[in-house]
């Protein structure tokens, strides 16, 4: 870490994954970095009021694991002694996308199955222990002070009376339920426009006993699809667990709550392995259920008129709908975009941060968003680039099945180690349209393979 240059305070809003990412990278450039958060923190790996997500599934993608391990070396070893399982996303997962199979070989794709709760309590050691950060739980931001540009913040700590804490940047981190744009709007700005989509989905979470070596694979993720609303994931944790989560799409296809009724929902998925799983394995607890709640993104990029001194990361920019996992990973990715723009100077940072941030943005919502809105039941505009994507999509699946290179092309788009793109280089756009060809050839005895053209027009 660069210790030179460091000047000036900067706060964090939330103390969450996102919060505590943007504090590490802030630590490099300002003297002083404090963390506010409402919550209670633990001392130790336990879930928390403010993260409700923490008691279900997680996983690291590649993108993350590779940008943590950046931020905190020796992050992978570490969690993995402590029982956290290191995997090759492709080798050591299986794959179920619209009931076909991703055939599993090494991929290069390095991601790490571990918990919400034992990350983030790692990641904020880490944080604590740097010299010039300060992290104060039990501490509520109320708003924002103003001067010409946001100069501080206003935080209400439990029990205590409202106090102004001056700084040079402000960085809301707060999750979901952020109050910013009402922050903003209270100085006089216009909010930022959001995007919408409600995925209409529900999750029952389990935790079951881990026998080592009962399997040989470390994880399952089987996905909906609109013909079969609903999947399920069972993902290797630290304490000899199985993280499991079940979910469903629509009214009609939540999982009920009750051990016979999970056991008998497992059974409907693509994944036969996951149904025997659970039928032998010893669950921890009763099931859990959450409504998923809406995505949404926050446009801070096409704003004509922005404050100096403050942005908007994390959830609290663009919250997904946590079933693609993609959450910490964009988080993380933010984080790189602020220390890059950091990097170049603090003139003009919240426009270059936002406007560098919807980049990394744009992959994980259209592909999340893009999904969600293949199934009937979800409510949100389908533009004609939504469909021609989730149509080629489709017909990836079907090849993935069949050619490991374009699974492995697709989780690594996935995983936000290769561009979209990448999904259409000449070699992935062959595989996936002569998996798809018709089986009735056309005169002269050859298939008739359609071109990329049509799959656009349709």
């Amino acid at each position: 870490m660069s210790t030179t240059n460091q000047t000036g305070r900067a706060i964090v809003l939330g103390g969450s994954i996102g919060g505590l990412l943007v504090a590490r990278v802030l630590s490099e450039s300002y003297a002083t970095v404090t963390v506010f958060d409402r919550d209670d923190l633990p001392a130790e790996a336990a879930d928390r009021k403010g993260v409700p997500q923490s008691e279900h599934s997680h996983g690291l993608l590649a993108r993350g694991r590779q940008i943590l391990e950046e931020l905190f070396p020796g992050l992978t070893a570490d969690l993995t002694a402590h029982g956290a399982v290191p995997v090759d996303i492709q080798r050591d997962c299986l794959w179920i996308n619209d009931g076909h199979r991703i055939p599993r070989v090494a991929s290069g794709l390095a991601g790490l199955c571990v918990s919400r709760r034992a990350l983030e309590a790692y990641v904020r050691d880490r944080v604590r222990a740097l010299p010039n950060v300060e992290i104060r739980d039990r501490c509520e931001a109320v708003g924002l002070a103003e001067g010409g540009a946001v100069t501080g913040a206003r935080v209400l700590p439990r029990g205590g009376r409202e106090e102004r804490h001056d700084a040079e940047l402000v960085v809301d981190a707060t999750g979901r339920g952020n109050r910013g744009p009402t922050w903003l709007a209270e100085l006089g700005y216009q909010p930022p426009a959001e995007e919408r989509v409600d995925p209409r989905t529900v999750y029952v979470s389990r935790d079951y006993r881990r026998a080592p070596g009962d399997t040989d694979f470390a994880a399952v993720i089987s996905s909906p699809s609109p013909e079969a609303p609903y999947g399920g994931v069972a993902i290797s944790a630290e304490g000899d667990r199985w993280m499991v989560t079940l979910l469903g799409v629509g009214p009609d296809h939540a999982p009920p709550v009750d051990s016979e009724g999970y056991l008998a929902f497992a059974g409907r998925l693509p994944a036969p392995e996951l149904h025997a799983l659970l039928s032998r394995a010893e669950p921890l607890g009763p099931p859990k259920r959450m409504r998923l709640p809406t995505s949404q993104r926050r446009r801070y990029e096409r704003l004509a008129r922005l404050p100096e001194g403050f942005i908007a990361v994390a959830d609290a920019l663009c919250s997904f709908n946590p079933a693609y996992g993609q959450g910490m990973t964009v988080a993380a990715a933010e984080a790189i975009v602020l220390r890059d723009c950091l990097r170049r100077g603090r003139r003009d940072l919240p426009r270059r941060f936002f406007a560098a941030a919807a980049k990394v943005v744009d992959v994980p919502w259209d592909m999340a968003v893009g999904a969600d809105l293949r199934h009937p039941a979800v409510v949100g505009p389908r533009s004609g680039r939504t469909r021609f994507l989730n149509g080629y999509v489709t017909r990836l699946h079907a090849a993935a099945a069949r050619h490991p290179v374009v699974g492995r092309r697709f989780l690594s788009v996935a995983n936000l180690m290769t561009p979209p793109p990448g999904l259409f280089a000449p070699g992935i756009v062959a595989r996936v349209l002569w998996s798809s060809r018709p089986s009735t050839p056309a005169p002269g005895g050859r298939p008739v393979v359609p071109q990329v053209e049509e799959l656009v027009a349709r």
